[in-house]
């Protein structure tokens, strides 16, 4: 990774498990959501503006254009064990960009899923995309690395 990671945890529920007895692939999309919301809008970055989002124009909203996940390893439920997230950025376009994400049940274990997410930015108002401008792009630029390793690539 070149640039700047977020992590954060995201806490387990017992409803996320499947009738198999591990985490239901569902709830792995939910946890993945759910960090990618805390990244781009609540995360302190340390920058004096809520995540990755503080640049971004009110009115200008972030749609998910596609997502690939791959999950590499059953996740079980372990009480009091949150969900471990790392999330960055990996592609930057005009009106897109790109989120990486990897989700751990162990702070030294391996990811159990990753994921790619592509947003599309949309200037709400307007009714037209929007343009990543050059303030938004240097932050999104903070947390710019590579792209994740999906098998079949």
């Amino acid at each position: 990774m070149s640039g700047e990671v977020y992590d954060c945890e995201i806490q387990v529920r017992l409803r996320d498990l499947n009738v198999g007895g591990h985490v239901d692939n569902v709830e792995v999309a939910r946890v993945i959501s759910e960090s990618r919301v805390l990244f781009l809008r609540y995360a302190d970055l340390g920058n004096g503006k809520p995540g990755l989002f503080g640049d971004v124009p009110s009115g200008v909203a972030e749609l998910v254009a596609s997502q690939t996940v791959e999950y590499r390893a059953e996740m079980y439920f372990a009480p009091f064990q949150p969900y471990l997230a790392r999330l960055w950025v990996s592609k930057i376009g005009r009106t897109s960009f790109t989120i990486g994400t990897e989700i751990r049940t162990s702070p030294d274990g391996p990811p159990a899923a990753v994921a790619e997410t592509v947003q599309v930015m949309r200037d709400q108002q307007a009714g037209t995309m929007w343009t990543i401008d050059g303030t938004a792009r240097e932050t999104f630029e903070r947390f710019l690395g590579e792209p994740v390793e999906l098998r079949g690539r």
